[in-house]
Parts: C-alpha cells; sequence; structure tokens
C-alpha cells in the first residue's frame, strides 16, 4: 500500500482544529520546525520522513507516537483505544451526529424558504 500523505495532512489540520492549536504551538510541543510541520498539514513535498517526525508530532497533538505513522500507511489508527468504551464520549457522539442531522435538516429548509422567495 502507498502512503497516504492527503490522510496525514488531514488529520493533522483536523486535530489542530479540534485542539485550538497553531502550528507555531505544534512546533514549540514537538520540535518540529514549523515549515515541516506546514509542508505536512497542507500535503506539500509528500516524501519520506524521518518516523521520528511524525512520532514527536502526534504526541505534541495528544495522540500516542505511533498514531500518524499508522494514518500514513492506512493501519487502522485509533487515537486511544479506551476513549472508544468511554460512555461520555459515545454520548458526545450521539449529541454530535443529532445536531448534524439537525443542521442539514435546517439547511433545506432554509434552501426551500429562498427559492420560494425567488419565484415570488
Amino acid at each position: 500500500m502507498e502512503d497516504d500523505w492527503a490522510a496525514v495532512a488531514e488529520a493533522i489540520s483536523n486535530r489542530l482544529r479540534e485542539l485550538g492549536l497553531t502550528q507555531l504551538e505544534v512546533a514549540a510541543r514537538s520540535k518540529v520546525s514549523p515549515a515541516t510541520i506546514r509542508e505536512l498539514q497542507y500535503n506539500k513535498m509528500p516524501r519520506r520522513r524521518n518516523p521520528r517526525t511524525l512520532e514527536a508530532l502526534s504526541e505534541a497533538l495528544d495522540w500516542p507516537s505511533d498514531y500518524l505513522g499508522k494514518v500514513l500507511t492506512g493501519t487502522a489508527a485509533q487515537p486511544y483505544a479506551e476513549e472508544a468504551n468511554d460512555p461520555v464520549l459515545r454520548k458526545l457522539d450521539d449529541v454530535l451526529e443529532q445536531l448534524q442531522e439537525l443542521r442539514s435538516r435546517v439547511d433545506a429548509v432554509e434552501r426551500r424558504q429562498a427559492g420560494g422567495a425567488e419565484q415570488s
């Protein structure tokens, strides 16, 4: 299987957003240069990296050290196995799913209303 640098980029971007961190903050935590983080986050110049780079970034993003390496190779990467069994997190996932469903319904209603207003 070919390395999936796009998946690594997406994982980093999503995690930065989740944690509210900047590239500079992750650079300080990981000791990885901001330029390297930028290349990885935006999938610029995908190429083999020192495994320690992905390990340091994984740890700086509060993941197990092998997380981004598993994302890269397409191995089933699970941030924390114990999170899968946490009832609060499962309930939160359910609430998030319901919220997304409600949001899509509201969007559909707004589109219908906008279409009706244009026809008037």
